[in-house]
């Protein structure tokens, strides 16, 4: 997937699109059938030049009426859990990988996927986080280009190019399952301890590295996903 061509812009390096200027390209998406059925558009939200950056599956019913991600029961668990990781909401950056409600809050689909991943990676680009925490198999999987599942992820760093990506539990399915709220909120104070230990702008490991606090990328994963978001710019 090469960069998606913003207008105005001929060498689309990070940061250098703002995330406006990505909306606009968006517009009133018609790529895909979830634009029969949605209500509104969820971009995002948060700080443009937020450090730590967290991605979820997709909106869900208040998402998608009110156009703002994780604003419903998951969003009051994300807002109390940040606190244990030493953030608050206005600091840090929030969308997902589908930009519209699926019926029923159900998977995304590949085909959403594809349609609204160029978006998302542009999102990543533009805000350039030191940290990206994928909350769910859906975002996980999306990012770190893999189909492992969340409970052997979480619990540690994984290092993809310029990120630092932190697997973790969606905060909706952490409210139905108190073990999985235990293991989510021992994910967020192992990111508080991250960010307090290690500077902003500290230069990122390379891919491939490792240590205590970077254990082996997941194999297969970091080409893939170092090229998908600094790769080549069309």
């Amino acid at each position: 997937m090469g960069v998606m061509h913003i207008p105005g812009h001929t060498h689309q390096a990070p940061r250098e699109v703002t995330l406006e200027e990505i909306r606009g390209v968006l517009g009133d998406c018609r790529l895909c059938p979830l634009c029969e059925t949605r209500t509104n558009i969820v971009f995002g939200v948060g700080d443009p030049h937020a450090r730590v950056m967290f991605v979820g599956e997709a909106p869900g019913r208040n998402e998608d009426l009110q156009g703002e991600p994780f604003v419903g029961a998951a969003g009051q668990n994300l807002n109390r859990i940040l606190a244990f990781a030493g953030l608050r909401r206005e600091e840090i950056y929030i969308a997902n990988v589908l930009k519209c409600r699926p019926p029923g809050n159900r998977n995304p689909k590949p085909d959403e996927v594809l349609a609204c991943a160029p978006f998302l990676r542009e999102q990543i680009r533009s805000i350039w986080p030191d940290i990206i925490v994928t909350m769910g198999n859906p975002a996980t999987h999306f990012v770190l280009k893999t189909e492992i599942g969340i409970t052997k992820l979480r619990g540690r760093f994984h290092q993809m190019g310029h990120f630092r990506v932190l697997p973790t539990f969606h905060p909706a399915a952490a409210l139905r399952n108190p073990a999985w709220q235990e293991l989510i909120e021992q994910d967020f104070r192992m990111l508080g301890e991250y960010l307090a230990t290690h500077p902003a702008g500290e230069a990122p490991q390379s891919v491939g590295a490792s240590s205590d606090a970077l254990p082996e990328p997941v194999p297969g994963a970091g080409e893939a996903s170092q090229a998908l978001f600094e790769g080549s710019r069309s």
